[in-house]
């Protein structure tokens, strides 16, 4: 089924916006990805039904992660969103200071993530590593996600179009066509200092288009 309200993976942490699949995960909603991989029992408790950004991008996920095309660079990316929707903020940046960031008045945490990730693989030539705090933008590559929606014209599997498609179709389309990017999962606010700085960047465009 599809989610009808935006809410939390009991999963991944990450966010559920409406027109999402969902399935049960134990007593918990889930991604269906998710759900399917979890193996959670009925037991399993609850999850919380609000969570900060923080403690949303706090679980890092299950498999491992992509393999690194050979001499790949990094790009560190991150979205940031005051609201649901609200002014939102996305921004990248590599170790060798080459960064970039931007803004949008009305926008969702989600669309400035899967944005920052779009913004830098435009932006990079050659073989990247794009590492994000965002189980949604990183699953999507790692977990193939993509695939269903292309063979169902862009649709879920209940049907229902796929949120965010503009900027879902040229990044997925930028990564087949080019071949040689990855994606790996940081841990949010924990110590990772280019994670930091884009959060940082991404806080700042949120703030600057919300005055």
């Amino acid at each position: 089924m599809t989610a009808k309200y935006a809410t939390t993976c009991g999963v991944c942490a990450a966010p559920v916006t409406p027109g999402e699949e969902i399935a049960r995960s134990g007593e918990r909603w889930a991604h269906a990805a998710c759900a399917s991989t979890s193996g959670a029992g009925s037991s399993a408790k609850p999850a919380a039904r609000t969570v900060s950004k923080a403690a949303a991008k706090a679980t890092k996920p299950s498999r491992p992660d992509m393999p690194a095309p050979d001499g790949a660079l990094e790009v560190w990316t991150d979205g940031a969103c005051s609201g649901n929707p609200g002014p939102g903020g996305w921004a990248w940046a590599t170790r060798d200071g080459r960064q970039a960031s931007g803004g949008e008045p009305r926008t969702t945490n989600q669309r400035m993530e899967i944005r920052a990730a779009l913004e830098a693989v435009r932006a990079l030539d050659g073989p990247l590593v794009v590492v994000s705090d965002s189980t949604y933008v990183v699953n999507c590559f790692r977990d193939g996600w993509w695939k269903g929606w292309l063979a169902r014209g862009w649709v879920t599997s209940a049907r229902k179009p796929v949120v965010s498609r503009d900027l879902w179709e040229p990044l997925i389309t930028i990564v087949n066509e080019r071949g040689d990017i990855s994606f790996r999962w940081t841990k949010g606010h924990s110590g990772d200092e280019m994670n930091d700085l884009v959060d940082r960047l991404a806080v700042e465009e949120s703030k600057a288009v919300a005055s």
